[in-house]
């Protein structure tokens, strides 16, 4: 079973497997549509496709009318019948992919987990690690799935809320990481929010920092001796992003690097940042 990644060889060697699914979670922030055309101009074959914004998310507001962040997490309800449409039961191995460092795919990775799903995995690598191998691409969509028998189990991670947020900025028992680059934390070159900045107090790290130069994911050593540096254990830690995306790329290369416990912030900044009322930072 893989629980957070796998290798370009590896996939190669079970991408037959009845068992397994295989799932594109290509995407662009600028171009919500890109996605889905990279995945019809050639995909791993079998894959499936997965939209961050519409099957990997829920309502941008809420039923009392309040916004709730870009990608806020979608209704536990719904997310399981997306993920049986896929054919994934209880006993499959899922294994997501994008061309970004797992940018998108960490995203799938964590609701799996969400819903109590461990056997799923994130192509280290991505497409171009695929490619490098000389793996083969597929235009064509596969044959509809069989749907899948995926049982609701208790999540294997732990969310907060704005309020919990914004509560913590009074007792400061806990460590807000942000996952965006270093400038749109700083509040510069801010063109997706409508306000730049960061949660007053939060600590930065990228989450390109935890991927080497090929795009693969640094070693567990090396990534304990990174994060060590912003809290004293992983427990105390609450991710947060731009909308909850890449704040779980973070949350994967924590268990990758073997400090599990840390907890997301689905609405992250994009959710904080909507209303004047919550304070916000700038510069470093």
């Amino acid at each position: 079973m893989h629980t957070t990644l796998i290798s370009a060889a590896e996939l190669a060697r079970n991408a037959h497997d009845s068992q397994w699914v295989v799932l594109d979670c290509r995407h662009d922030l600028m171009n919500p549509a890109a996605g889905r055309v990279a995945y019809a101009s050639g995909h791993i074959p079998g894959a499936r496709f997965a939209h961050i914004d519409t099957d990997l998310s829920g309502a941008k507001t809420g039923a009392d009318g309040v916004f709730r962040g870009r990608h806020p997490l979608p209704e536990r309800a719904t997310l399981l019948a997306t993920l049986r449409r896929w054919g994934i039961s209880d006993g499959t191995q899922v294994v997501a992919y994008d061309a970004h460092g797992g940018m998108f795919a960490a995203r799938l990775w964590w609701l799996l987990r969400w819903m109590g799903h461990d056997s799923v995995a994130v192509l280290d690598g991505g497409l171009p690690a695929w490619q490098a191998q000389g793996q083969p691409l597929e235009t064509a969509e596969p044959a509809p799935a069989s749907a899948g028998t995926l049982s609701e189990r208790a999540a294997l991670v732990q969310t907060v809320t704005v309020e919990d947020v914004l509560f913590n900025l009074s007792t400061q028992d806990r460590i807000v990481v942000d996952a965006r680059a270093a400038d749109r934390y700083r509040g510069e070159n801010e063109t997706i929010d409508p306000v730049g900045g960061h949660i007053p107090h939060a600590r930065n790290r990228c989450f390109k920092d935890n991927l080497t130069a090929d795009g693969t994911f640094k070693d567990a050593a090396q990534l304990r001796s990174e994060f060590a540096p912003l809290f004293a254990t992983a427990a105390q830690a609450i991710m947060q992003c731009g909308s909850g995306v890449t704040a779980c790329h973070n949350l994967l290369a924590l268990e990758v690097a073997g400090m599990p416990g840390a907890v997301l912030y689905p609405g992250s900044w994009s959710e904080w940042c909507a209303d004047p009322a919550r304070p916000v930072a700038t510069g470093n």
